[in-house]
Order: structure tokens, then C-alpha cells, then sequence
């Protein structure tokens, strides 16, 4: 028995065993493991190329607004301009109704007035023949 003692003394210190190597596989990993990746800040640029094509698209879409705009303002134009059309030949015809009321008006108010009713009515003048 001594002697194997002395063997498994000599095994501890000397050889590893099973178990011991697998814990030594494990922390050596988590050793390597901590800094094998190192992460780098990087900003991405555009190039220019896609910074032209990014240009020309803004471009096109100020474009296209632009052209929306004056269309709907145009439309707008044209039927605010009709609109007052409409009202100038409204207020024409007003004018017009209210001068043919009037004289109207006015024929009735003559003969119905006691100036009109104490004139004496005259027969129609003959004419004169040669």
C-alpha cells in the first residue's frame, strides 16, 4: 500500500486527471472567451454615388409638391374668377329689376294720385290734312 500511495501522490501533482483537465478546459475558455471580440465603432458613410441618386430623388419630390401646389392654386383661380362672374352678372340684373319695378311703380302711383284723378281728360287732337 505505500507504494501506491506514493503513486497517487506523485499523480496529483504530476498528471492531471479527468475531472481536472475538463475544469481547466472550462476556465481557459472563459479566459479566452473575454476578449477574442473586440467591437470597433465604425460610421457608415454614404457614397457618392447614392448621395447624387439621394439628391436627385429630394429634388424630384420638391418638384412634384411644387407642381401640386400651383395646380390646386390654378384650380382655385378659376373658380374664384367664375365665381365673381356670376356675381357681376347677379348684381347687373338687380340693378335692371329694380329700374323696371320702379317705373313700374311709378306709372301706378300717377294715376292713382289726386293730382291725376282732378286733371281733365282731353279727346285726341285731329289731323291736319292737306
Amino acid at each position: 500500500m505505500g507504494h501506491s500511495t506514493k503513486i497517487k501522490t506523485e499523480t496529483n501533482t504530476n498528471i492531471m486527471t479527468y475531472s481536472s483537465s475538463i475544469a481547466m478546459q472550462r476556465r481557459t475558455q472563459v479566459r479566452r472567451g473575454r476578449n477574442v471580440v473586440s467591437f470597433k465603432e465604425t460610421t457608415r458613410t454614404i457614397g457618392p454615388v447614392s448621395n447624387t441618386i439621394l439628391l436627385i430623388v429630394l429634388a424630384c419630390l420638391i418638384g412634384l409638391l411644387y407642381l401640386a401646389q400651383v395646380t390646386k392654386t390654378n384650380s382655385y383661380g378659376y373658380t374664384i374668377n367664375s365665381l365673381q362672374e356670376q356675381s357681376v352678372n347677379l348684381q347687373e340684373e338687380k340693378a335692371a329689376l329694380e329700374v323696371s319695378a320702379a317705373r313700374l311703380q311709378s306709372l301706378d302711383r300717377v294715376k292713382n294720385s289726386a293730382v291725376a284723378q282732378g286733371l281733365v281728360n282731353t279727346p285726341p287732337a285731329a289731323t291736319v290734312q292737306n
